[in-house]
């Protein structure tokens, strides 16, 4: 299915061959100073000018020293659209280097964005998403988005962004989730990504289970999936796409560990898709297999059914992979305990 991309071409006016690259690190200081400017065009071709600077991660610790980051800040807010989407644009590709993201944190950039979330330039947006997603794979700045209450507003968007951008926003959302999920729950999150699991990307599907995943790691998470979600994860797991398989058995294995998780998990026919899954060639997919059949060896049912299917697990006692070997030991026992 095509999809349609945001484009971060600038309008025809932009001469990008007329931005001052000369001199590399010694301009510098001057792009940064021209940031400030009352003219409109020398902002611009400054902004386009850095734009090819800060590729380079040597060009970014200068950046940071020289104080462009404050400039840039300023220009979030900036009326002209082109100004605020080459800033993002800037922002973004600081962030993709290490010294570039403590600079973010240091300097508090990630606050900023906020007004961003509503811009009505699509590229605006898209860069903002894309700099919040490789923030959030730093713990420091997983907890800068949460600290500035920015959770809430990206479980909102979620409900009218393009596909591109929501794929951003379960990433950034999985990250920040994993350090704390209670202002998502309070925010309905459950309800709003349960809606994903059945959306036509195979992208937003796979990265709303992993985002679920890391809500079921919390004990009030865990009963909100089992209550509404396991049936539509069961249904996944025959999801023609690997990922979407892989994630589906990640956010089940947590779902089981409650007793209404295994419940709901065994009546709506997990066994023989989580046993399809052991053999899968993807590690992490069999050991999240593996250990939700672990969880359902615990009721009556489902040990009565998994006893007749003990051979698909004694397979995985000689996987390459230790996880899945012990995994595979510890449901073998569980299935043959007897009272």
């Amino acid at each position: 299915m095509a999809h349609a991309r945001i484009s971060a071409n600038l309008p025809p006016n932009i001469d990008p061959t007329k931005a001052p690259l000369a001199f590399g690190r010694r301009a510098l200081p001057k792009l940064s100073q021209e940031l400030c400017s009352s003219e409109l065009l020398t902002q611009q071709r400054a902004l386009m000018a850095l734009c090819e600077l800060v590729h380079d991660p040597e060009h970014v610790y200068q950046a940071l020293e020289v104080g462009l980051l404050d400039n840039l800040k300023t220009l979030l807010v900036h009326q002209e659209s082109t100004v605020r989407q080459k800033a993002t644009q800037i922002l973004s590709i600081i962030a993709t280097h290490s010294v570039g993201r403590q600079g973010l944190i240091h300097n508090r950039v990630i606050p900023a964005l906020t007004e961003l979330l509503d811009d009505p330039v699509d590229i605006c947006r898209k860069n903002t998403h894309q700099i919040l997603e490789m923030m959030a794979k730093l713990p420091e700045g997983a907890a800068d988005i949460l600290h500035a209450a920015l959770i809430p507003l990206l479980l909102l968007r979620l409900k009218t962004e393009s596909d591109e951008i929501q794929e951003l926003i379960l990433d950034t959302l999985s990250n920040c989730l994993c350090l704390e999920a209670s202002e998502a729950l309070a925010t309905d999150a459950v309800t709003i990504l349960k809606k994903k699991l059945t959306h036509p990307s195979v992208g937003i599907r796979s990265k709303a289970a992993w985002a679920l995943l890391a809500v079921g790691t919390y004990p009030e998470g865990k009963s909100l999936v089992c209550g509404e979600v396991v049936p539509v994860l069961v249904s996944l797991l025959e999801d023609p796409d690997p990922e979407v398989q892989a994630s589906a058995a990640g956010a089940l294995m947590f779902a089981t560990v409650k007793p209404q998780g295994r419940f709901s998990a065994l009546d709506a026919g997990a066994i023989p898709p989580l046993l399809k899954l052991v053999a899968e060639e993807s590690s992490s997919a069999r050991l999240s297999a593996i250990k939700a059949l672990t969880m359902l060896a615990e009721l009556p049912g489902g040990r009565k059914t998994l006893l007749d299917h003990t051979a698909a697990l004694e397979q995985c006692l000689s996987d390459p992979c230790e996880a899945v070997k012990r995994a595979a030991a510890t449901a073998i026992s569980v299935i043959r305990w007897k009272p």
